[in-house]
């Protein structure tokens, strides 16, 4: 196997176990990766628990989201990752999550707005995908099929995410460690955001980060390579202990 899609499979074994340790998947969700030797597939585990995905699980998919290999049991999602990377070129990174603290914020009129600097890039507009525009109101509000996958793209545009009504998130970046620090940090600020209003009161004010701090401060955090190079320490050095 090749240097760099090893390194990629590690990192991406890392990406799930960091996802599962901060509580943005559990036994459901899932993270993939443009593949590096072939910009027009991506790898994606198939369809376990991402806390025990290991590289062996990961298998790579052309975007028709159809395996390259036989595979059994994959994740009837991965739509989502294969149409958002066919019209998002930049995008190397995808994160489908359920993060409880963010399904408020899908389905009443508050929006998603930046109270953390961490979560800076919330600035840029987190849109919210509603599946009965395209499929009607009696579906299961997974994304089953292209037609379904291509909806979401849509409704994300060129934003850093996406909240699903009722469903989730799905997160973007031009990195893996982009990707899954803006999937911890937007759940972060959702629950930051619900403290601030509860203490803000139905007359008080919540003072957002402006978009001019919001567009520094994104700046300044970059691609969050510190906190990725904890997170991923951290999670494979469990798996090492695990297999010893």
């Amino acid at each position: 196997m090749k240097p760099d899609l090893d390194a990629a499979l590690a990192d991406l074994v890392a990406a799930n176990r960091i996802l599962a340790q901060h509580g943005i998947v559990d036994g459901y969700g899932h993270v993939s990766l443009r593949a590096p030797h072939k910009p027009d597939h991506y790898l994606l585990s198939r369809a376990i628990a991402p806390e025990t995905v290991t590289a062996d699980d990961i298998v790579e998919f052309d975007l028709d989201s159809q395996p390259t290999r036989r595979t059994p049991e994959l994740y009837l999602e991965r739509f989502i990752h294969g149409e958002i990377y066919r019209v998002r070129p930049e995008v190397r990174a995808v994160v489908h999550n359920h993060a409880p603290s963010l399904i408020p914020f899908g389905v009443a009129a508050t929006p998603l707005r930046p109270v953390y600097h961490m979560a800076a890039f919330v600035g840029q507009g987190i849109p919210i995908f509603e599946i009965r525009d395209t499929a009607g109101e009696a579906t299961d509000l997974l994304i089953r099929s292209p037609a379904l996958g291509r909806a979401l793209a849509t409704s994300l545009g060129d934003k850093p995410a996406a909240l699903m009504r009722g469903h989730g998130a799905t997160v973007v970046a031009d990195s893996l460690a982009l990707v899954v620090a803006r999937s911890i940090y937007l759940e972060l600020n959702a629950k930051l955001q619900l403290q601030a209003l509860t203490l803000a009161g139905p007359d008080g004010e919540v003072r957002y980060l402006s978009p001019d701090e919001a567009a520094a401060a994104s700046i300044t955090l970059g691609d969050y390579r510190r906190s990725w190079q904890l997170w991923r320490a951290t999670a494979l050095t469990e798996v090492s202990t695990v297999r010893s």
